[in-house]
């Protein structure tokens, strides 16, 4: 058990028999009455985020969590496949813990953020940038050049993004895998 003078952005707590992160917090010492820290937290299996206030002393459960880098295999009606690179260790993950699933392609390195003391998955980030190939999408206008004019383009895992129109099938496209927002596109 640890008390609220150890919280800080990142740390993992037991809070109403879940596991919820602290997005942000602020001690607060009013000049009247007792000091508190004012607290958002984010559910690890939810995603829920909560503002919750802690009086000062007030004793917390601090969970142990571990990143780990997993490979992208494949996914199946039992959920999607990761491999340690490292114990050649699988993991099967549910699509509801993963944000971007559409980007998922395989090879992909991603973090996977474990409870240490039940060894069970919590979150999956992907990496902030992913490169893809463009499988279909129609040829731009010749003469349709106004500023910030896009298209919809198909990538090779499946997901649907918008290029700009001077972006052709089988180029490959640097995207940010939190929006899906084309970034750019790559240099052969």
């Amino acid at each position: 058990m640890a008390s609220t003078s150890e919280i800080r952005n990142g740390l993992c707590i037991n809070f109403n028999n879940d596991v919820y992160s602290v997005v942000s917090f602020q001690h607060v010492k009013p000049g009247k009455g007792a000091a508190f820290v004012r607290t958002k937290i984010k559910s690890m299996t939810s995603g829920k985020v909560l503002d919750h206030t802690f009086s000062a002393g007030h004793k917390i459960d601090i969970v142990r969590v571990e990143r780990r880098t997993y490979q992208y295999l494949y996914n199946d009606d039992m959920g999607y496949h990761f491999m340690n690179n490292e114990t050649y260790e699988q993991v099967a993950i549910q699509k509801k813990m993963i944000d971007r699933p559409e980007f998922l392609k395989e090879g992909i390195e991603v973090e996977i953020l474990f409870h240490a003391a039940e060894e069970t998955p919590l979150t999956l980030d992907l990496p902030q940038y992913i490169e893809l190939k463009i499988t279909y999408t129609e040829p731009g206008v010749r003469g349709d050049t106004a500023t910030n004019v896009t298209k919809p383009a198909k990538v090779e895992t499946g997901a649907e993004i918008k290029v700009p129109i001077f972006v052709n099938e089988g180029d490959i496209v640097k995207l940010n895998s939190q929006t899906g927002e084309y970034m750019e596109r790559v240099k052969k």
